[in-house]
């Protein structure tokens, strides 16, 4: 009871304290009124005063002792109704023991059964009129500046977004769309499921609808497509709810919608991590990340934040990369020991210098060149030795100085591939299944797709060009690709390297292939603009590039992980004197032609064939992609 009690100093809890024993008090009152149709004979007026003394204390009592106050009236909600009613019938029971024990008289029973619904209705009631003005429910009725907005979705999170909305002033919802049929015609409170997703353009101009949000945070790649295409039709602004990552962590709520991102177009399930892995895999322990200023880099690093490693060391070839990511560290994370190195990771003096200092009991490998583009013409050789000389280097500095993982980030472009970069990373990947052999480090190697606005992606180049006015160019109508977001990459390339033992290629799930033409289509969208207004331009594949990417050779297959997002590649073995021969050959100081390199690539990795040898284009002649040199939606 001094517990409760105690909340009563805070001046709202007062007032409500006081709100209530006057609300007791009245019901007594207006009991005894309806009781004699509103003229109470002199005898009863005497007696209803002289039982007031007695039972308003009692009755202020069982407030406290129900905990009436530990809730805001604005939140008003059933559990605040139970309270109500549980105080009530606690009031008429001490008021028909005093009149049984006491005998009192002129208490007709009627006004017991009356006192403790005149109560409930008085105290609740009061509650919910006074949330309902704090949520604007009584001007939006008369309210003009109001955006009128269309929700998408009935379930669990509209039903929280309409809640979390009426109490602001910018919004006016106007209906719910889904195509779930046997909600039509429903109502959640208040607004109405009026038809499938299909109508919002036949509603837009009926009900004079100025913004769409979309409130089905599960929804898949294809729905929210069809979503935002026919927004833009009729030139809705498209919103969304938080990501269910972000919800289910309690970061964010409903209300705080926003833009539609790319990354929302993904519809992909939120990653969940498996802690009781990942801490002692991470905790307390020193951890080096090479290439840690990198668009997959820098991520991982803030991932690793999360499980407060004992020291975190930074190996950077590029100083703003470097210092960008320091100055991100110092802020947002300043209690994580952070060591900022500048090297090359092909440099084998600088790296040891680095292990031998710092000891990393872990390892991420994520310093690489991977612009497909730019390594297969010219710099060949200069990717061939960063990818693959800089993974021996690394690998062999773990191996030495006994560090218990190092994890190498890999793509799939190193499955079948058809460029330099694939192919320099499929020996990378060698050079680490071969190391395992020799070595008490577990070497674990993480293959996966593109991520989402990484450094010298697709997307970027996307905004500037629709920026600039367009065209937006694509290489392919029909060229696909997976893509995955650069922090559930990232979360999964941790997972895979605390469950992984040694030895394994891990494949991650990057659900269905995107096609790049589609993607560019709903950035025009997204930017605002109408796909007449952007054209896009068809210019023929790169050197080295494929239509469709692959993740697992044909003679590989795959074992499952308890992880659904993770499976194992069983890729072919690799001798040993295969990868000496390798190591001798990426050592050589002298330059290569492309050529050159292309030749050597043959004879280590089998299944590499080169650009040269490939028509750029397999289902579409190049007349073809030229007929489509401008093409529109």
């Amino acid at each position: 009871m001094m517990k409760t009690i105690s909340v009563l100093p805070n001046w709202r809890n007062a007032l409500a304290f006081i709100h209530d024993i006057a609300a007791a008090a009245l019901a007594w009152t207006i009991a005894y009124l309806l009781r004699f149709n509103l003229d109470i004979p002199s005898e009863f007026v005497g007696a209803m005063g002289r039982n007031t003394l007695w039972l308003i204390p009692g009755q202020a009592t069982i407030f406290l002792l129900c905990g009436m106050y530990r809730g805001l009236w604005r939140y008003a909600s059933l559990a605040d109704l139970r309270r109500i009613f549980l105080s009530a019938g606690f009031g008429v029971m001490i008021i028909v023991v005093a009149v049984v024990m006491f005998r009192l008289p002129n208490v007709p029973r009627s006004v017991i059964v009356l006192y403790p619904v005149l109560l409930s209705v008085i105290m609740g009631g009061s509650r919910i009129v006074y949330r309902t003005i704090r949520e604007g429910g009584f001007r939006r009725v008369v309210l003009s500046d109001a955006k009128p907005v269309l929700i998408v979705g009935s379930g669990d999170v509209a039903e929280r977004l309409i809640r979390e909305l009426r109490g602001k002033p910018d919004w006016q919802i106007v209906g719910l769309l889904d195509d779930d049929r046997s909600k039509h015609g429903r109502h959640i409170h208040g607004i109405r499921v009026l038809g499938n997703i299909d109508r919002m353009q036949a509603l837009a101009g009926e009900l004079e609808i100025s913004h769409v949000i979309l409130a089905i945070p599960s929804a898949d790649y294809s729905e929210r497509r069809k979503v935002i295409a026919l927004a833009s039709q009729v030139g809705l602004s498209m919103l969304t709810v938080p990501s269910l990552d972000e919800l289910v962590s309690g970061r964010v709520t409903v209300s705080q919608i926003r833009q539609v991102a790319l990354d929302d177009l993904l519809g992909r399930a939120p990653v969940v991590l498996d802690d009781s892995k990942l801490r002692p895999f991470l905790s307390a322990r020193t951890v080096l990340v090479t290439g840690a200023g990198g668009s997959i880099g820098s991520e991982l690093c803030r991932q690793i934040a999360r499980f407060a490693p004992s020291k975190l060391v930074l190996l950077e070839m590029s100083e703003f990369a470097l210092y960008s990511i320091e100055q991100e560290f110092r802020t947002q994370h300043p209690n994580i020991p952070i060591v900022c190195a500048v090297g090359d990771a092909k440099d084998a003096v600088r790296v040891s210098e680095v292990f031998l200092a710092h000891r990393p009991e872990v390892v991420f490998h994520a310093a690489a060149y991977k612009h497909v583009p730019l390594m297969e013409e010219h710099n060949a050789w200069q990717g061939v030795r960063n990818n693959v000389l800089a993974t021996y280097v690394v690998a062999d500095a773990a191996r030495r100085h006994h560090a218990k993982k190092f994890v190498l980030i890999s793509t799939d472009k190193a499955v079948n591939p058809t460029n330099v970069m694939g192919a320099s990373k499929r020996l990378a990947e060698m050079i680490c299944q071969a190391a395992q052999d020799t070595a008490s480090t577990c070497f674990i190697t993480v293959r996966f797709g593109n991520v989402l606005g990484s450094t010298g992606s697709v997307i970027p180049k996307f905004r500037e060009q629709i920026a600039a006015g367009g065209p937006v160019t694509v290489t392919h109508p029909e060229i696909t690709r997976y893509f995955m977001s650069i922090p559930e990459a990232s979360q999964l390339v941790l997972q895979a390297g605390a469950m992984g033992e040694g030895g394994e290629i891990f494949v991650l799930d990057m659900g269905e292939p995107v096609r790049i033409v589609d993607l560019a289509r709903d950035m025009i969208r997204l930017s605002g603009m109408h796909l007449d207004d952007i054209p896009i331009a068809f210019t023929g594949l790169r050197p080295g590039e494929k239509l469709h990417e692959e993740l697992l050779a044909g003679e590989e297959h795959t074992l499952p992980t308890p992880y659904a997002k993770l499976r194992i590649a069983r890729a072919r073995d690799v001798a040993t004197d295969i990868v000496g021969r390798l190591i001798q050959w990426v050592m050589d100081e002298r330059s290569m032609t492309d050529d050159e390199v292309r030749e050597q690539l043959r004879r280590y990795v089998p299944e590499y064939v080169s650009a040269n040898t490939t028509p750029h284009v397999s289902d579409a002649t190049a007349s073809e992609v030229k007929r489509h040199a401008i093409a529109r939606s």
